[in-house]
């Protein structure tokens, strides 16, 4: 019976009643089971393959809705399709930053603005005649004030502004207020940098494998380039004109590469002496801009304390806003000189481009720092502790009573001189010269012709900017509201001066400079802004006349004490992570899956080479048999 069953197994029959089968009862019933068992696996697998498509099709349906929640999509469209991918990556750059500020806005009101009231409402400022080992702060302007006096007060963010929820000296000092307020920070440092991480590498992939074109560099751009989607007279010769530059941009650092590999030991050795004196240039320049915005820096401190200045509103409003105006003539002035001599290196087109925005981007945020380090060592009187304006206190009391204040000023101050000079460049330079240009049909118009959009000193201003918020948010805590503020008016503002001022620029640049420098270029700008934030926090002990962490030896120890007041069990749990025990297996545990990830890599590496290097030899031999097929064709017509 069992051999029966077997061999009716063997036979494999078509699904069907098992009645109907000529087979013994016990084979029929084996069959029967069988079928049940096929079905239940059957509808258990559609199930499953249901779930998995209904899945998948709702993150679609999610994905979906979050983009069309964006704001400016239709916008940014708009404009990739009518001035290229370059300049929309300037306005999704924006928009992101954007998302950056009002997240962080809403932190801060939520876990600084809300804790300052809750606790009833926050005290006045200290009494004129108020005074103290470390001196006195009198912050806000006493008496009747003019118009005008209240007008530089709001352009230097002093007077009524000074002692208000805008700078770090209004805060009073309460034990929760000071743990949310050092959290916030800490909180919107982190969300910063996961959301920058995220736009980083989620171009990772298309930027590597741009890059990694050698193979598909010409034929890519011939038969895959086009899109078929577009409408439009002008969106279709925009295209043409894009695909054309980029097949001349490819020609042309072929033809460099060319000249290059036939160049002469003499011709070398002469090109490197242009480099190297080309790269000295620029170095002197460089330590020239820097050492002005020191200089300008420490000029500005030493004559704020004259009563001559202290008398005149427009000196003080001069004398105050002294570094701003430096740091923005230099990076006016300098970064046209950095592109005139770029040629002058023998580079190819795409190395110019990221040696001119290398050197635009450290004339930048160096100046930054350098502003910063000026004002760091006035503070600590140039780091020497035993020195009578710093013995006291272990800051320079004398001159900033309220260091902090002082520095929330100096973002204050450049965030908002930033914005006046994009003003005052759309409103009185860009729109005149179209103005111009128009009315002027003859050399004259010809001279102020219709100007371009320079995407990479757009988009190194938009992370000046944000860089400067981020290092003066821990000391101006409304400092991200003001920029998105700013980055509003900026959107529509170039948004109206692209369409109406700008053409499409002539020469753009590759879409791996989007993906893959900006994004460095912005967690660069984070890194720059931590370091004096954190220096802040750990090294230099906070005003005692202002602040919520004022009377305390450092503005970290506030964190040590909470936990201290915490339960025996979370002490021990928060204290572990700080220990070796915690510390040395989790480095250990990194580094073998970082060695696993680079391994990893490697052999991915070496596969995709052997890949490519089949596809050459296939490629070869298409080209051989194909060749040979030409040739017997032709023997066989001369036969």
């Amino acid at each position: 019976m069992q051999t029966s069953a077997d061999a009716a197994h063997e036979e494999q029959p078509e699904p069907g009643a098992s009645r109907e089968l000529p087979w013994p009862m016990a084979a029929r019933r084996a069959h029967r089971e069988r079928l049940a068992r096929d079905r239940v696996a059957q509808g258990a697998g559609a199930t499953g393959a249901q779930w998995t498509r209904l899945i998948r099709r709702s993150k679609e349906k999610v994905r979906e809705g979050l983009r069309s929640l964006q704001p400016w999509a239709w916008t940014l469209k708009r404009i990739g399709g009518q001035f290229g991918a370059g300049t929309e990556s300037y306005f999704s750059l924006l928009r992101f930053l954007l998302l950056l500020n009002v997240l962080a806005s809403v932190l801060t009101a939520c876990m600084v603005l809300l804790p300052t009231w809750l606790e009833g409402t926050p005290p006045g400022p200290p009494a004129p005649n108020a005074s103290s080992p470390c001196g006195s702060y009198n912050p806000g302007s006493h008496g009747l004030v003019t118009f005008a006096t209240e007008l530089f007060n709001l352009l230097s963010g002093e007077g009524f502004l000074e002692w208000s929820p805008l700078f770090y000296g209004f805060y009073p000092p309460r034990p929760r207020l000071t743990i949310t307020y050092l959290c916030a920070a800490f909180a919107i440092g982190l969300l910063y940098l996961l959301l920058i991480l995220h736009r980083s590498v989620s171009g990772l992939k298309q930027t590597l494998l741009a890059e990694s074109e050698a193979l598909t560099r010409y034929s890519h751009r011939v038969f895959s380039a086009w899109n078929f989607g577009l409408s439009g007279e002008v969106h279709v010769r925009l295209r043409q004109r894009l695909i054309l530059y980029e097949l001349q941009v490819e020609l042309e650092e072929a033809r460099v590469r060319r000249k290059a590999a036939v160049r002469t030991l003499g011709q070398q050795a002469r090109l490197w002496s242009v480099r190297l004196l080309v790269n000295l240039v620029v170095l002197a320049l460089l330590g020239a801009a820097f050492y002005g915005v020191y200089w300008a820096t420490k000029t500005t401190v030493e004559l704020q304390n004259k009563p001559l200045i202290q008398r005149t509103p427009v000196l003080k409003l001069v004398v105050d806003y002294l570094p701003s105006i430096f740091i923005s003539v230099v990076n006016f002035v300098l970064p046209p000189v950095f592109k005139l001599i770029a040629p002058l290196e023998g580079y190819t087109r795409s190395r110019q481009i990221v040696f001119i925005l290398l050197r635009t981007v450290s004339l930048r945020l160096v100046s930054l720092l350098v502003l910063l380090v000026s004002l760091w060592s006035k503070i600590t009187c140039g780091g020497d502790a035993e020195d009578n304006k710093c013995k006291t206190c272990g800051y320079n009391y004398q001159e900033l009573p309220c260091w902090e204040t002082r520095l929330g000023q100096e973002m204050y101050k450049l965030l908002l001189f930033d914005l006046l000079t994009g003003l005052a460049v759309i409103l009185l330079i860009q729109f005149p010269r179209k103005l111009l240009c128009g009315l002027c049909p003859g050399a004259l118009g010809r001279f102020a012709r219709t100007q371009e959009f320079q995407v990479p000193d757009e988009v190194l201003g938009l992370i000046y900017a944000q860089t400067v918020v981020w290092v003066g948010s821990f000391f101006c805590p409304l400092l991200p509201l003001l920029n998105t503020v700013k980055f509003l008016l900026l959107f529509y503002l170039k948004k109206i001066t692209l369409f109406s001022t700008c053409s499409p620029a002539s020469r753009t640049f590759r879409a791996s400079t989007v993906n893959f420098f900006f994004p460095l270029v912005l967690l660069l700008g984070l890194a720059i802004s931590a370091v004096p934030v954190l220096y802040s926090i750990f090294l230099i002990p906070p005003s005692k006349l202002c602040g919520p962490f004022r009377g305390q030896s450092s503005i970290w120890v506030a964190i040590p004490e909470s936990i201290c007041k915490l339960p025996q069990m979370a002490q021990n749990f928060l204290f572990f992570l700080g220990t070796q025990a915690f510390a040395v297996p989790l480095l250990l545990i990194s580094s073998i899956l970082m060695a696993y990830t680079v391994a990893l890599a490697n052999s991915y590496g070496r596969l995709i080479s052997e890949l490519k290097r089949q596809i050459q030899t296939e490629a070869q031999n298409k080209v051989f048999l194909a060749q040979r097929a030409v040739a017997l064709s032709s023997a066989d017509r001369t036969l």
